[in-house]
């Protein structure tokens, strides 16, 4: 049995494909007295536009042990998830992060070195548009590779388990570099449409947008060469970004998802991260800083009293 812990919108998609009756939903301890159902229901939008109700077990009991740990929480949210939920796990169970942005899969390496521990970077995307209703909003692919040593030969069947939904997933075996690579996109787009206020092209003819998008990419290219990353030219990020942008256009980013919603966005995963790795490198970083501050101010702006 897989078992997911994080039933939001990438939770759910992925409880959505896998195989009937193999998954189940690992809650909180937090979240375990607040229960009211021994499953949770929904109704799923598949990206072919078929549509099926799905309905997946919460998994309160040690008794069904999971062969493989699927950790789809916010950012911010993994490690206090998972000191709660880990003493509870096998050592030897697979534990795969599906976070977006960098260092929350670190910390979790760190913290538990000895377990088996990966990182996956997807370009799946899901949305919750309302309550019981989950959206495949964008046809992607999925790359999973090793953080601690524990896990390199593990590579390989957890890829398999999870092609099982029918999604594609490879293995990496440079799953850092996968990871900056999804990063610097999302360090480009998502900052801009929370500011903004705006889904994703919308950006591109915004004044600030062009304003800051040249320097910000010079920025990231230092951070990456100094990391010892595959080297990219800023005009080369740019493009990047923007053609995700445009081929994204109507799509709401997660960081402003988040905001529209009065939660705390993963800015600080993404390009605060960006910020820090470039202070502790001696590399000037005032744009990625102004959007991580901008962020916070109009997140905490929008938070629901």
């Amino acid at each position: 049995m897989i078992a997911i812990l994080g039933a939001g919108s990438l939770g759910q998609l992925w409880a959505g494909y896998l195989p009937t009756a193999k998954v189940a939903f690992v809650p909180r301890h937090d979240e375990t007295a607040v229960l009211c159902a021994n499953s949770l229901s929904y109704r799923l939008q598949r990206f072919d536009g078929s549509a099926r109700s799905v309905t997946v077990p919460w998994l309160t009991s040690p008794a069904g042990q999971p062969s493989l740990l699927l950790v789809t929480t916010k950012a911010g949210d993994t490690l206090g998830a998972l000191e709660s939920r880990l003493p509870d796990l096998p050592p030897d169970t697979p534990i795969v992060l599906f976070q977006n942005g960098m260092g929350s899969q670190q910390a979790v390496a760190d913290r538990w070195p000895h377990r088996p521990v990966l990182a996956a970077s997807t370009t799946e995307g899901a949305n919750r548009p309302e309550r019981g209703q989950t959206i495949h909003a964008g046809k992607g692919e999925t790359w999973v590779g090793a953080l601690t040593d524990r896990a390199r030969p593990l590579i390989a069947p957890v890829v398999q388990a999870l092609a099982t939904s029918g999604l594609t997933v490879h293995g990496e075996t440079n799953i850092h570099q996968r990871l900056w690579d999804k990063l610097v996109v999302n360090a480009g787009i998502n900052a801009f449409t929370a500011i903004l206020g705006c889904c994703n092209g919308d950006i591109l003819d915004h004044k600030f947008y062009l304003q800051h998008i040249e320097p910000l990419c010079v920025e990231i290219a230092a951070v990456l060469k100094a990391e010892g990353c595959q080297p990219l030219a800023p005009d080369t990020i740019r493009e990047r970004i923007e053609t995700v942008a445009r081929r994204t256009a109507k799509n709401t980013s997660s960081m402003l998802s988040d905001r529209q919603q009065g939660r705390t966005t993963e800015i600080d995963f993404i390009n605060g991260y960006v910020a820090r790795r470039g202070q502790a490198l001696g590399i000037d970083v005032p744009v990625n800083q102004m959007l991580t501050e901008q962020v916070r101010q109009v997140t905490h702006a929008s938070v629901r009293p």
